[in-house]
């Protein structure tokens, strides 16, 4: 069966040269974008109830952009002013740029990784003396809080923000050839809005193993994963997929 259309589980992106934006163009699809999980901020009442003052940390570890928003946030609901001296290590280039929507980055002690939480680690490790305070969402991964332990490093995780399941039901009545997932949370709200979904003809598409388990417990298919090495992008994956199934159109 030819594809006609997308839904891509994410908001649409912002910007202009999005190979989203070729895909549809190229190959005449139609491509929507619905988040279907959002965050939602916690209250400075909350944290309190965690026990977290922010005075107590010298080190934030930030290991997203909603990490260092909520972070802020926080801040400055507690009327905290961060100081000058305060450390922030960054999982990757992509979180340290963002932080500069809040600090002047040349004054300050910032320490960047390379991309995933491993690979950070090591600048921790060089830090034993400081006070790290990881801001975060509900669903950590549990391998980041295994890799603090093992690190030996004084710390504590405290739930910044959570993720939330977005309200899907004006899309009951809709049916998209292929919908498109990059989390086990996108899985879990397609089966909290419809407890009954049926795949039928629908084709999925996945990024990260863990999805794809995500996808097999549900007793779903699989039809597009990535990445891979012929495709290391989703949407190199669903181009490749589309020019398979969509010949002689």
């Amino acid at each position: 069966m030819k594809v006609k259309t997308i839904l891509v589980s994410q908001p649409e992106p912002k910007i202009e040269n999005s190979p989203y934006f070729d895909l549809q163009e190229k190959n005449k699809v139609k491509i929507d974008f619905r988040p279907f999980i959002h965050v939602e901020g916690v209250s400075a009442k909350e944290i309190r109830h965690q026990k977290i003052d922010l005075h107590d940390y010298t080190a934030i570890i930030l290991t997203s952009r909603n990490a260092v928003d909520h972070f802020f946030r926080i801040a400055e609901e507690m009327r905290f002013k961060v100081p000058d001296t305060m450390k922030y290590f960054c999982q990757s280039e992509a979180v340290a740029y963002y932080l500069q929507k809040y600090v002047v980055y040349r004054k300050r002690k910032i320490y960047v990784g390379k991309r995933t939480f491993a690979e950070l680690s090591p600048l921790i490790k060089k830090y034993k003396d400081e006070k790290f305070l990881l801001p975060n969402t509900d669903k950590v991964k549990p391998t980041i809080l295994e890799t603090l332990d093992a690190l030996g490093v004084n710390w504590k995780q405290a739930t910044f923000y959570r993720t939330v399941v977005s309200d899907l039901s004006d899309l009951a009545n809709v049916y998209y050839d292929v919908l498109v997932f990059f989390s086990p949370s996108g899985i879990e709200s397609l089966f909290q809005n419809f407890p009954d979904f049926q795949q039928n003809d629908t084709r999925i598409a996945v990024f990260g193993n863990t999805t794809i388990k995500a996808v097999e417990e549900k007793g779903l298919r699989v039809d597009i994963a990535a990445p891979t090495p012929e495709t290391p992008s989703m949407t190199m994956a669903l181009e490749k997929y589309i020019e398979k199934v969509n010949k002689g159109k």
